[in-house]
């Protein structure tokens, strides 16, 4: 089947038509009579990224409801150039840093995209901008009462706990460490590994301040990083690292290894240093000085503890001798007495011994004239009391006519109420024995007897 044709009588007024290469040329064309040589572009960094040596991102403008994007080609023969020039104001490019470049504006045929071909920067602009964002930073720290918070504390006298925020395995780390290790002193690190330049470093510095400044076995917090770029140092002059070093419970310390700059994080820290090393020997010389004072006050208390020994040893010698003298004296003093007393005791022993053997004399004289009469005078007494034994023995009671009863198991009668109506009595008198049964008791009958028988006789 062949192509049908058509036959359009189409009018273009006289307006020519463009192949896409020729409105591409003419684009470009239009673009170097209108910008000339080039044209100058502020925004912000935005998808920074590198491929063979080259270089791309976007310029953004973002601001109320309008939003601007460029594309930025950085190709390798410039950056080559413009590297002693970035290098001498300490920059590096890199993601969010606004910046003001120029470049030659350039449609893209092949992908139908305009961009800019940079060809120069000023930076100057960006140093401005990041001047005035620190100094926005600043002010609102100032404002909030955070800038001088963490200085508030106070660092302990000896700082061996050490909560560490930085790469592990980096320079810095390395330089820290091999400081604290060839002290000698006992330190303890508590480190969190984080990022310090590039994507999420800015979070995870944030959180690892946050984290160890909140802990109760951590006497300092220490931030620290090897040298770089200005706009590496940038990164701490974050306002969320810089309230995290504020807020933190510990005094913060930061060594971040610029000799130039001062960074908002070293404004708010409790103390600064330029690198990594310098707040190690600075850490070290805090413990090493408190070691000294307490070495200095122990060799004084031992001196002093010596010397006051030495005295009262010396004391104690003296007062010994004293009291050897005093001893010595009183026991001399001692034995003279002593002797003294033995000889009065002898002489009085030898009157003592003369006036008993006088005495004995005398007793003996007396005693031998008087037997016979201490003799008489015992057997009259002897002979009284056997009178009195007689009177008493109830023999002699019963002759008088007194009896003793008795029930037929032997227990005396000492009341009628010892006998009951048939009971047996056996009745001692003078010359016999009775046996008799009761035929009736009368309590009430009076005696007949003259005496009363405490015994029972009747």
């Amino acid at each position: 089947m062949s192509q049908p044709s058509f036959d359009f009588d189409l009018d273009d007024g006289g307006e020519p038509t463009y192949s896409v290469g020729e409105l591409a040329d003419a684009v470009n064309g239009a673009l170097r009579r209108q910008f000339g040589d080039g044209v100058w572009v502020r925004g912000e960094i935005q998808g920074y990224s590198e491929k063979n040596g080259h270089a791309y991102f976007k310029l953004v403008e973002s601001g109320g409801d309008r939003r601007a994007v460029l594309d930025v080609s950085f190709f390798a023969n410039v950056r080559m150039r413009l590297r002693p020039l970035l290098q001498r104001h300490r920059l590096n490019l890199a993601e969010g840093m606004k910046v003001r470049v120029f470049g030659v504006l350039d449609y893209y045929a092949a992908n139908g995209r305009l961009s800019l071909k940079m060809g120069g920067i000023d930076p100057r602009y960006t140093l401005g901008e990041m001047a005035m964002e620190r100094d926005e930073v600043i002010r609102r720290l100032v404002a909030s009462g955070l800038y001088d918070a963490n200085r508030r504390h106070t660092v302990a006298v000896m700082p061996l706990r050490i909560g560490l925020v930085t790469s592990v395995n980096s320079a810095a780390w390395h330089d820290f460490m091999k400081q604290l290790q060839d002290s000698g002193h006992g330190f303890g690190v508590r480190v969190i590994d984080v990022r310090v330049q590039g994507d999420h470093a800015e979070d995870m510095v944030t959180a690892a301040i946050r984290t160890l400044g909140r802990r109760t076995d951590v006497d300092v917090v220490v931030v620290i990083r090897g040298g770089g770029s200005r706009t590496d140092l940038a990164m701490f002059d974050s306002e969320s690292i810089a309230t995290a070093i504020a807020t933190a419970g510990v005094p913060v310390f930061t060594g971040l290894g610029h000799e130039i700059d001062r960074s908002i994080a070293d404004e708010v820290a409790h103390t600064a240093f330029k690198t990594p090393t310098a707040c190690a020997v600075a850490l070290i010389g805090s413990v090493q000085s408190f070691s000294n004072r307490a070495e200095t006050a122990w060799q004084m208390i031992a001196g002093d503890a010596i010397r006051q020994v030495d005295a009262s040893d010396a004391g104690l010698l003296q007062t010994a001798r004293r009291i050897e003298q005093r001893t010595i004296g009183a026991v001399e003093r001692a034995g003279q007495r002593l002797a003294d007393r033995a000889h009065r005791i002898s002489l009085s022993s030898v009157r003592v011994l003369h006036h008993g053997e006088s005495g004995l004399a005398r007793s003996a004289e007396r005693l031998g004239r008087r037997p016979g009469q201490n003799l008489d005078q015992q057997q009259r007494i002897i002979d009284q009391l056997e009178a009195r034994v007689r009177l008493l023995d109830p023999v002699h009671t019963l002759a008088r006519g007194w009896s003793l009863s008795r029930t037929a198991d032997g227990r005396i009668v000492r009341c009628v109420a010892d006998l009951a109506p048939g009971d047996t009595v056996v009745t001692t008198v003078a010359d016999g024995r009775v046996t008799s049964v009761v035929s009736a008791t009368d309590p009430n009958h009076p005696s007949t007897g003259t005496d009363a028988d405490p015994e029972g006789t009747s």
